[in-house]
């Protein structure tokens, strides 16, 4: 397969409503699409780095930049052996920014699947044509706010609740959703807000019967999490701090947790997030699928990923109207009974609409190899 084009599109889509975490508030997703063409088919990938370096060093502009400067000529050097599977290794000499390497990753796995008649799935090791969905809640500005959110989304029948949560925003909301909603499957996410002179504070979380507590502490404190986890009993969850299958090893290893958030742009691409799956299954860790506020392109790829048999968590894979009035795609993703289907279709299984796509398109840049 050999790349003719590539095409860099950022999007700006308003959200439906605000969404706050420890990082800030965001109210609108602003998003770096790609698209190759190939002699025989087009991929799309998403890059789901943030506008700002908050939740990780990566951000929109430099991914961007990374892509065209540095990514996209070594894809190119390939020339007509380029195949998915070799992605990562041709880039691995270019330091860091996996969110860019997955998205041009994606698109490449997506052009060849189409190619080939084969969903992403399929090609992943899918065992499921549904998926359990969860929903992220931001943090609100008031308890009974809360309260009314996560009554909304437990009626629109979403099967687990996950709360942000940062320093003066836990256990008082926490006790106040568990109270309203006893049997509930509910987990907390900190986004790395605390750190460990905070345990036993985070300890109060043990009486809400939690799933998880997720990434409590910075992502390079492995150590100060298998110390948290000798003191707390609420499962302790790694996200930031896995960026490959080897680090995913190691905090297992360490026991500095005993459930994983498996998100592909983290860790460089969807074959690399398998390989998390297959080290976390050897060790008989749970894992579940987190999610960026991805549009139907990433949303796409993070259902099919959900759906390997190691994904025993209901994670962030909620229908597209949660986060947008109108997605990008022809067929958004809805919630049926607690579930969101796997596509079925070749390579990501979803077709872009174009005239959506134009309304919330801010730039776009073409380069021609």
């Amino acid at each position: 397969m050999k790349l003719s084009l590539v095409e860099l599109r950022r999007a700006r889509l308003p959200l439906v409503s605000p969404f706050r975490t420890s990082f800030g508030v965001e109210t609108t997703k602003e998003v770096l699409l790609l698209r190759i063409e190939t002699p025989d088919a087009e991929g799309w990938g998403e890059c789901v780095a943030m506008v700002a370096p908050l939740y990780s060093s990566e951000y929109v502009d430099a991914a961007q930049h990374v892509i065209e400067t540095f990514l996209i000529p070594r894809i190119a050097s390939l020339r007509e052996r380029l195949t998915a599977a070799k992605v990562a290794h041709v880039l691995e000499p270019i330091k860091g920014h996996p969110m860019a390497k997955a998205a041009l990753e994606l698109a490449v796995l997506d052009a060849e699947l189409r190619t080939s008649g084969q969903p992403l799935a399929e090609r992943l090791g899918s065992v499921h044509d549904t998926v359990p969905s969860g929903v992220s809640v931001g943090i609100m500005d008031t308890i009974p706010a809360l309260l009314d959110a996560v009554a909304n989304y437990v009626g629109q029948g979403y099967v687990r609740i996950k709360l942000k949560i940062a320093p003066g925003w836990d256990v008082e909301p926490v006790r106040a959703v568990r109270e309203r909603f006893a049997d509930l499957p509910l987990q907390v996410d900190a986004n790395t807000a605390y750190t460990l002179a905070d345990a036993r504070h985070l300890k109060r979380l043990d009486d809400f019967d939690l799933l998880l507590i997720e990434q409590p502490l910075p992502e390079d404190d492995i150590r100060g999490h298998a110390e948290l986890a000798k003191v707390v009993r609420t499962p302790i969850c790694l996200d930031e701090s896995i960026t490959s299958a080897r680090s995913a090893a190691d905090a297992i290893a360490l026991g500095a947790c005993s459930v994983i958030n498996i998100k592909a742009g983290r860790v460089g691409g969807y074959l690399e997030a398998v390989r998390v799956h297959d080290v976390a299954a050897a060790h008989g860790v749970p894992v579940w699928c987190g999610g960026m506020l991805e549009t139907g392109i990433g949303r796409a790829a993070n259902i099919a990923l959900a759906s390997l048999p190691g994904f025993v968590l209901p994670g962030d894979t909620s229908a597209s109207d949660r986060f947008f009035t109108q997605d990008i795609i022809t067929a958004p993703f809805v919630l049926e009974e607690g579930q969101v289907r796997v596509p079925t279709g070749p390579g990501l299984g979803v077709t872009i609409d174009p005239a959506v796509l134009d309304e919330v398109t801010v730039t776009t840049k073409s380069v021609t190899l």
